[in-house]
């Protein structure tokens, strides 16, 4: 046996992993039985309005259809297949009803593949339209071979009720980054649950922009392979009158020094508008020498609106390079309303001026110019159905 397998060995040995007894994260299962059907009372559902998910989660028939695009370039194959062994390929088990219902009823796995050592030179571009209100389940297998780079986009738009599973998988050394926009009719409900796997020395980013819809509810959860992978989760929402977005993230550090990095912000405006961020990092006790924080912001931008968020840190072992977490939820600064109100600007300007100054460093970096172009024009779009009175 050489050094190199005798080094291998060691790192398997370290990532067995114990099991965290946590009602934070529940046991997955494939099998539906084992996923009672939610009352609300439950920890993962207490802020989900059930009444509002058009039944995906007790029995509705996932019988509805979705329009789905691709512009591929160079370097980069999809396919659609019918291969039960795909489901759970990123190690996912899905944790609650939904999850568990929308992976068994898919019929099919739309797959996504950047090949090894391949740098793709400009966005994969994915575009998802509902096409009506009847119930619909998907499944994504995107997998980012080793050693390569690429940046895929998901958009979605359209009126639809859909349920949906996305697995990612990012080979070692490989380097992805994913933005998923939101951006329904607003009768759309969407039930979403991405879970991805970095690879060793594996960097994967991934950029969450809800807007539309009625009710949206994401779901996103991340594991490591091995050693020195890296995981930065980025979130912008705004939500209107009567919307409900919710966001629950999961970064579990399954293996030693690893990173993890997670900011998210949202706006609120409108009566009975509601936003939820549960954000969750595990620092098992094989994860010694990682770096993680996570933080949320929420700005309320009239009165009526109600933001939800919970930061939590569970840690296994004290031998990290630093952990933290922070959560804000406040209404305009008024200070800065002054600054810029003694310079001559109106006040509804200021005010528009100042939630983009929140949004304007998440936009930044999502490295794709037009699409900064167009989230930024969404904003103004959302900002002008209010026009933001104090």
């Amino acid at each position: 046996m050489t050094a190199v397998d005798n080094a291998l060995d060691s790192v398997r040995e370290v990532l067995e992993l114990e099991k965290v007894e946590s009602h934070l994260h529940p046991e997955g299962s494939f099998d539906i039985a084992d996923h009672p059907v939610p009352t609300g009372r439950e920890e993962i559902w207490r802020f989900t309005p059930l009444k509002r998910l058009r039944g995906v989660d007790t029995d509705a028939a996932f019988t509805g259809a979705l329009d789905v695009t691709y512009d591929v370039p160079d370097g980069v194959r999809t396919e659609r297949v019918r291969d039960a062994a795909l489901k759970g390929v990123s190690g996912y088990l899905p944790t609650d009803r939904i999850a568990a219902r929308a992976l068994a009823e898919a019929a099919e796995t739309s797959t996504i593949t950047i090949a090894s050592d391949t740098v793709v030179d400009r966005p994969v571009y994915v575009a998802v339209a509902g096409t009506g209100l009847d119930a619909a389940a998907a499944h994504v297998v995107l997998t980012a071979e080793p050693f390569s780079k690429a940046t895929v986009v998901f958009t979605f738009t359209g009126s639809a009720t859909l349920a949906d599973n996305v697995e990612i998988v990012v080979g070692d050394g490989a380097q992805l980054t994913v933005v998923s926009i939101d951006d329904w009719a607003d009768d759309a409900v969407r039930v979403g649950h991405k879970h991805v796997k970095v690879g060793r020395d594996a960097e994967f980013k991934h950029i969450d922009i809800t807007f539309g819809g009625d009710v949206v509810r994401n779901d996103t959860t991340a594991e490591y392979a091995g050693p020195g992978g890296s995981v930065e989760m980025l979130g912008l929402y705004f939500a209107d009158a009567g919307q409900h977005i919710e966001h629950r993230l999961f970064v579990d550090h399954t293996a030693p020094k690893t990173k993890s990095n997670v900011v998210y912000k949202g706006a609120l405006q409108g009566d009975g508008a509601h936003t939820v961020w549960i954000g969750n990092v595990l620092i098992r006790k094989v994860a010694e020498g990682i770096e993680t924080y996570e933080e949320n912001r929420n700005l309320v931008l009239t009165d009526g609106c109600q933001a939800d968020s919970v930061p939590n840190l569970e840690i296994e072992t004290g031998e990290i390079e630093g952990a933290g977490h922070a959560s804000a939820t406040g209404r305009f600064d008024d200070t800065q309303l002054f600054y810029l109100q003694s310079r001559g600007i109106p006040e509804d300007e200021a005010r528009r001026l100042v939630v983009h100054g929140f949004f304007n460093d998440l936009i930044r970096q999502i490295g794709v110019p037009e699409l900064e172009e167009k989230l930024t024009s969404t904003v103004e779009a959302e900002l002008a159905k209010n026009v933001l009175k104090a």
